[in-house]
């Protein structure tokens, strides 16, 4: 039956199980934005006199109601983009789907939008980024999937109708006033904040006409590309008025592609349950019930010269921890202006790679345990926190297959010895592996779990071990 737009209808939406299965995603939050290099939202803080991100537009480029975002936009040239060459290093990786940016929240589509001039075939690259990235995508066949930022756009780009309030250009209006560029910056004014505001509020506007443009744009994505994953970067857009486009959309996504998953980052279940849930740069603290997605980056969203990346060790970690409780990662790989990406990432994908060939078993097609974990250790579950954890030699995480149970150390242990606790005394164990290495011999006694581990680990992080469970 296809689905209406009502939550009674979509609340009937299950989990496919190719996306249960792939665990591991592959992002290119990638566009205009990352021009400057100098990190995520810059279209809004080019705008906020005061702001690390005016001082550098004003110090690069000039004022901004001289040299606007507009003019960035034109500057985006993708010029060395190989989305074959990008995709081969994600697969390599470990990754088992790819998502892609349609739009960000600088109201700029990175395809051929019949609704929008401001695109990257008309504007910049004079490419379809989306269409190149799917057809990448299907020839290695990895599901495709888009993220939308539009929906906060119109109040989140009202920025640019601002003035500098001293100085030199005091109360010189920014080119986002010029009506010649409403297309792009949008009839917002009314949205306009102060420059000591970072994040607007309301995140999402309320005019009619918006809602409807969003629904009109995000049905163009779906018709042109009919993604495998649709994420709204926020709740489902507007879902508290009577048009409800958010639900129309995602009735729209899931009749055009039965194996289709809607994400979005409201975590009220009526909400969620018409989709996936997504955190962003924070996870569960235990195994949640439903599938769900953490979405991170290794380093800002967008290019910044300033970035300290994470390490392929603390990815993997975060990797770990997530497929425990249930949930996939979505990782953004920050791609320089030109389409490439830097040598530090390219040796992430390659560290990250060289660990999901070893332990891939243990995460790939897996489904929760009975518990996601032991030990004394755990992440900080607070939003956007992500601070590696410090580890100890008592810390696992679980994931099973079958009769199979997969134990995750987090860090190997001086005496060379696994001890495990978490399994019922019905519970018999027939056999150990560790993962890239072979068998290895163990003891068990009152449902402790004692494996004897060779003198050296196979990998630098997060070994695992494939324990053959029976029934007493």
């Amino acid at each position: 039956m296809p689905f209406d737009a009502t939550f009674e209808s979509l609340s009937t939406f299950e989990c496919p199980e190719w996306f249960r299965d792939a665990k591991l995603g592959i992002w290119s939050h990638w566009g205009p934005q990352s021009v400057p290099r100098y990190g995520d939202w810059y279209a809004r803080h080019m705008y906020r006199e005061g702001s690390d991100q005016y001082r550098y537009h004003l110090r690069t480029y000039g004022h901004p109601s001289e040299f606007g975002y507009k003019d960035i936009a034109e500057r985006w040239k993708a010029e060395r983009f190989d989305a074959g060459a990008l995709m081969d290093q994600f697969v390599a990786a470990g990754a088992r789907y790819f998502v892609a940016q349609a739009v960000h929240h600088d109201n700029f589509f990175n395809y051929d939008s019949a609704l929008h001039a401001w695109n990257s075939v008309k504007v910049g690259p004079g490419k379809d980024i989306v269409g190149l990235w799917k057809a990448a995508a299907a020839e290695r066949e990895l599901p495709f999937g888009l993220t939308e930022h539009l929906g906060a756009a119109f109040s989140w780009f009202a920025a640019a109708k601002g003035h500098d309030r001293q100085g030199p250009y005091a109360g010189v209006q920014y080119d986002g006033g010029d009506p010649a560029y409403r297309e792009l910056y949008l009839d917002n004014s009314a949205y306009l904040t102060g420059p000591e505001v970072v994040v607007q509020d309301p995140w999402y506007a309320t005019e009619p006409a918006w809602h409807r443009h969003w629904l009109d744009a995000v049905t163009e994505m779906i018709d042109k590309y009919q993604p495998d994953v649709l994420y709204s970067d926020g709740p489902l857009p507007f879902g508290e008025v009577d048009y409800t486009p958010g639900l129309r959309a995602v009735a729209h996504l899931y009749n055009t592609n039965p194996r289709a998953v809607y994400q979005q980052k409201d975590r009220n279940p009526e909400v969620s349950a018409v989709g996936i849930m997504d955190i962003e740069r924070s996870q569960t603290p235990e195994i949640n019930p439903a599938p769900w997605q953490t979405d991170t980056s290794v380093g800002d969203w967008f290019y910044n010269v300033r970035d300290v990346y994470k390490t392929a060790g603390h990815v993997i970690e975060l990797l770990v921890d997530i497929v425990s409780k249930n949930g996939n990662l979505l990782l953004n790989v920050p791609q320089l202006p030109d389409g490439t990406i830097d040598l530090e990432c390219t040796q992430l994908l390659r560290d990250l790679g060289a660990w999901t060939q070893v332990c891939g078993e243990g995460i790939y097609g897996t489904r929760p345990f009975r518990v996601f974990g032991e030990g004394p250790s755990a992440v900080v579950i607070k939003g956007f926190t992500e601070d590696r954890v410090g580890w100890t030699s008592s810390d696992y995480r679980f994931t099973r297959r079958d009769n199979t149970l997969y134990a995750f150390q987090l860090a190997w242990p001086d005496d060379r010895r696994a001890v495990i606790r978490s399994l019922a005394d019905h519970e018999t164990v027939s056999g150990v592996r560790l993962l890239g290495h072979g068998p290895v011999s163990f003891e068990q006694a009152h449902g402790i779990l004692v494996v004897r581990l060779p003198d050296a680990p196979p990998l630098d992080v997060a070994n695992c071990l494939a324990i053959d469970l029976g029934t007493a």
